[in-house]
């Protein structure tokens, strides 16, 4: 939309205008809302858990380890203040030197994808790949949560056993 249309429609009193010039791709990928055929398609980032735990790369591992300990998560992704994904901390590292600071401990450069890839095709790649869980991020890098395997499936397997 052209900055003019969006000036047009905040004077007609929409709150919620966007003048956005990258791309539909890039507004998808994103997690904003979607219109049209695919739309109804879960994704990524439908059925991606939200409130996963994070740290900073300076904090120590047995404090992080301290805090997610009891909440039901099974690891913790660091990131910098601007909430951009640097690496992931899972059961393995958690469990390192207490005193060893995050960024030393992490998993450099975990598997990300965007939120609207469609949830089947990512369980489908996952499945593959052996993959449990894989890090949501918008295109800058900045977390949206951590989807595993079984959340993507769910969605096409409402029908299973082991997915009701």
């Amino acid at each position: 939309m052209s900055p003019r249309a969006a000036w047009r429609l905040e004077g007609l009193g929409f709150s919620k205008v966007y003048d956005y010039a990258p791309s539909k791709v890039d507004w998808f990928a994103a997690g904003l809302p979607m219109e049209g055929e695919l739309a109804s398609v879960p994704t990524v980032g439908d059925v991606a858990r939200r409130g996963v735990p994070t740290c900073a790369p300076e904090e120590k591992v047995g404090e992080v380890r301290d805090r997610i300990q009891g909440t039901g998560w099974d690891r913790c992704v660091v990131v910098n203040e601007e909430r951009v994904v640097l690496g992931l901390l899972r059961e393995k590292e958690l469990a390192a030197d207490p005193e060893t600071t995050a960024e030393e401990a992490m998993r450099f450069g975990p598997t990300t994808v965007r939120p609207d890839v469609p949830a089947g095709k990512m369980a489908e790649r996952m499945q593959e790949r052996g993959t449990a869980s894989v890090v949501v991020t918008t295109p800058d890098g900045e977390l949206v949560g951590l989807m595993y395997r079984e959340d993507a499936e769910r969605p096409y397997n409402t029908g299973s056993p082991e997915h009701a």
